[in-house]
């Protein structure tokens, strides 16, 4: 090698050495160096939100799985899955999942209600996001264990104040799709869509005035009338709300599904479930 390019070589390797000596990195575990996971890691620490939530609980970091893109182009559509892996004992189950949008205007994203009718803890949906920003999740079991934990999302368009898809319609056009037959006790995968403008009430209609916030702010679902699944949803989730979870029937019943928005208008859609 030239000795020129030796010398680069080395100041690089030094420079590097330095910086992760002054991050306390030197010596971490390979696969931490640099993951978004460990760069967000005790995001929850720094939010008031998530620590309104936690309360005096101290969370567990493992457990909590939250999947999102590292880099996303499009803040208005960001998707994203959070779900919990860790194993709960005899009769506990998770009994809700908090998100939050450090970065956002308002932190909030949505809160999940889930029973035991819902099977599997896991939920998917699209969320907006303002900036480049710490996404956090936090789980709680209905026996009280507390589980957090957040990752970084880096952000080339915000999404917070990007025109949402032009709605004709609101609460329009409901999706419900629900497997054909389900096994007793074990949880299928349940998906649903509706038009939506999930208007923030952070932008500017074309007269200059501020549109007024229009969203869809409860989500429900009830099997044979009692409820097996209920989301809060906040400004921060997209346009035509989207969310993926499941349900785990012991015989077969009728599902209803209901949207309600702010402005106290609503929708409802029925599925049968056949438990095989």
């Amino acid at each position: 090698m030239p000795h020129r390019a030796r010398q680069l070589t080395l100041s690089r390797r030094r420079l590097l050495h330095g910086g992760l000596l002054g991050l306390g990195l030197l010596g971490a575990a390979p696969g931490l160096l640099f993951s978004p996971t460990a760069l967000a890691s005790d995001a929850w620490q720094r939010l008031d939100a998530a620590q309104q939530v936690i309360g005096d609980a101290t969370p567990e970091s493992s457990g909590l799985s939250l999947d999102l893109p590292h880099v996303s182009e499009d803040g208005s559509a960001v998707a994203l899955t959070v779900g919990v892996e860790a194993s709960l004992d005899e009769g506990d189950y998770v009994e809700r999942i908090y998100l939050f949008a450090s970065g956002n205007p308002n932190p909030e994203i949505a809160v999940f209600h889930l029973t035991p009718l819902a099977g599997k803890p896991e939920v998917s949906t699209r969320v907006r996001l303002n900036e480049t920003q710490e996404v956090v999740a936090v789980a709680r079991s209905a026996e009280g264990k507390v589980w957090a934990t957040a990752r970084e999302v880096r952000i080339t368009v915000s999404g917070c104040l990007m025109r949402g898809d032009d709605v004709p319609e609101s609460l329009s056009n409901p999706r419900v799709s629900v497997p054909d037959s389900f096994s007793a006790g074990q949880p299928g995968e349940i998906r649903t869509l509706i038009t939506h403008p999930m208007e923030t009430g952070l932008r500017e209609g074309d007269d200059g005035e501020t549109l007024p916030r229009h969203i869809i702010e409860r989500f429900t679902v009830s099997v044979d009338g009692d409820t097996a699944f209920e989301a809060e949803l906040h400004q921060s989730v997209s346009a035509n709300p989207y969310l993926r979870f499941h349900l785990a029937p012991q015989a077969s019943a009728e599902a209803a599904f209901e949207w309600h928005d702010d402005t106290g208008d609503s929708a409802r859609e029925t599925r049968e479930l056949n438990v095989s």
